[in-house]
């Protein structure tokens, strides 16, 4: 399922003009991917799984995915605005204090962002992305002066909430280094994992399987 809508938004974009935008098309594709997931599971709306409001997303696709009908996403007339929490609220406005003024989409990257840290795996999982190297590709693009502050590679939901408690004066550790911190595995450790595309094609060899025995 997340391979059908992938293919079927990569299918349906513009040729790209630079790496750059066939980069941001490629985590757009995944992100609305997952989102269709959701919403067809009856998890989400798109909005609820992408933080963004419905003109936003017809905007999003009109202006990468033109070839590709808003009805395939699950985009109506009749769905609602997605609403924000504190938590959420805080990593947006980090989010978007650092996005680059001169990417037209990093603003649009800020909302996704912040809503996808919201799920429980690593973020480059909850974003559909297929790797963390892609995570941090993204965000040096669209955010480059904050995750040019991850000097230690620490796990990138950690590392968003230690700019957040650094802002408003409070320390998340109290030992006087990382490396002597008892929670230095939960910040820095491995992000290996499954993207969401091996994760169907395993299910699927699996249940391929089954049905044969």
């Amino acid at each position: 399922m997340f391979a059908d809508h992938y293919a079927s938004l990569i299918a349906g974009q513009w040729p790209a003009i630079d790496e750059g935008t066939a980069f941001d098309r490629h985590a757009l594709a995944c992100v609305l991917s997952v989102a269709r997931e959701e919403g067809l599971s009856g998890r989400a709306t798109i909005e609820e799984a992408t933080g963004l409001g419905p003109r936003e997303l017809l905007h999003l696709v009109h202006r990468h995915f033109p070839c590709v009908s808003p009805e395939r996403l699950g985009l109506g007339p009749d769905t609602g605005e997605a609403e924000r929490g504190m938590e959420e609220d805080l990593l947006l406005d980090l989010l978007m204090e650092h996005a680059d003024p001169g990417l037209s989409d990093s603003r649009w990257f800020a909302r996704i962002v912040a809503r996808r840290a919201m799920r429980n795996d690593h973020l480059w999982q909850d974003l559909g992305l297929f790797e963390r190297a892609e995570l941090t590709r993204l965000l040096n693009r669209h955010f480059p002066e904050l995750a040019r502050g991850n000097t230690d590679n620490m796990k990138w939901k950690k590392y968003f909430y230690r700019k957040l408690c650094e802002a408003e004066g409070y320390s998340l550790c109290t030992a006087p280094s990382c490396r002597e911190c008892s929670d230095f595995d939960a910040c820095f450790g491995d992000e290996s994992g499954q993207s969401h595309l091996a994760r169907r094609k395993n299910g699927h060899e699996v249940a391929a399987l089954l049905s044969d025995r």
